[in-house]
């Protein structure tokens, strides 16, 4: 499990094509100073597991289905990413329960800076519209956000100079896919909101 606060702005020094499967080398030296083979790294959102490291790199092995379900297909080397290890059990959750498991993607739409934040908006696939409300959580490209404004198939969030600056959101432009990950606790009221009523029709 993850919080959604990204510990390091890491870069991908090397794509290699597995014919169905890609292998990432990424920089990240603050997350890779304690993990080993098979531990989890969140790569803009997106769990993956360690199979290297060294030397401040680690290599993760992505499968077709996440390259077509997320934006890991296209990054390359050279492309910044967000980088989170998982949260150990007793330490502070300092944003919302993010499990690293991609619910789609959405387009950065438009950037509206101001003197201290900036206002992004994003859009947002129709099926996952209905778990994103306004001051709720949502998690994009694996950072922990509280959406601002919630449309049909758009929200929007603002972005402090801290956010800005150790995050890719801060590079992101109009056109960039996101990674987008909805609050977990919504989909599960929606289900067992969906159970009571079909054992209530029974």
């Amino acid at each position: 499990m993850f919080t959604g606060i990204v510990e390091e702005l890491g870069e991908v020094t090397a794509v290699e094509d597995l014919g169905d499967a890609s292998r990432f080398r990424l920089r990240g030296p603050l997350v890779t100073e304690d993990a080993k083979h098979g531990d989890s790294i969140a790569v803009n959102g997106v769990c993956l597991t360690v199979v290297e490291t060294g030397d401040g790199e680690f290599t993760a092995d992505v499968m077709a289905e996440t390259l077509k379900r997320s934006s890991l297909g296209v990054l390359r080397a050279g492309s910044r990413v967000n980088l989170e290890r998982p949260t150990a059990v007793g330490a502070r959750l300092g944003g919302h329960i993010v499990q690293g498991h991609v619910d789609g993607t959405g387009t950065v739409v438009e950037r509206t800076p101001s003197e201290n934040w900036e206002i992004v908006k994003i859009s947002l696939p129709s099926g996952l519209a209905r778990y994103v409300v306004e001051k709720g959580s949502i998690t994009v490209d694996g950072v922990s956000l509280t959406v601002v404004d919630a449309g049909t198939d758009h929200f929007t969030i603002s972005l402090i100079p801290t956010t800005l600056a150790l995050t890719t959101l801060g590079i992101k432009q109009p056109g960039d896919p996101v990674n987008l990950e909805v609050d977990i606790i919504a989909k599960y009221v929606e289900r067992l909101l969906g159970t009571q009523a079909e054992e209530s029709a029974e």
